[in-house]
């Protein structure tokens, strides 16, 4: 559980429906067996991490969750990701890297 990496890559760029996105999440974040692909879930594994190594988390091919109009989803994903690294109060903020890697390869940092 948690196994550490230099980075995280969330690639969504074969994901063809909403649970093959949470089992992305779960294999390359490494969140448990029993995580229950839910943002609930991923809240609860997610702040589990904040604070343990630094977090560098490269998300790629969101282009395809936006075709298949998960627009929400993916609002979603980068406001949970955001939220977390100020889970204590900004102490680990500066350890938790989000970067958004677009189909062209320009980089968007989540602040």
């Amino acid at each position: 559980m948690y196994e550490y990496k230099e980075i995280y890559r969330l690639d969504f760029t074969n994901v063809k429906y909403y649970r093959q996105m949470h089992e992305v999440i779960q294999k390359e974040l490494d969140f448990p067996d029993y995580y229950g692909c839910n943002w609930d879930a991923f809240w609860d594994c997610m702040t589990d991490m904040v604070g343990c190594d630094p977090i560098h988390i490269q998300i790629v091919g969101l282009e395809v969750l936006r075709q298949k109009k998960y627009d929400d989803v993916i609002e979603k994903l980068i406001t949970l990701l955001r939220d977390s690294k100020y889970y204590y109060d900004k102490k680990y903020a500066d350890e938790i890297l989000i970067e958004i890697i677009d189909e062209n390869g320009n980089v968007t940092v989540v602040e």
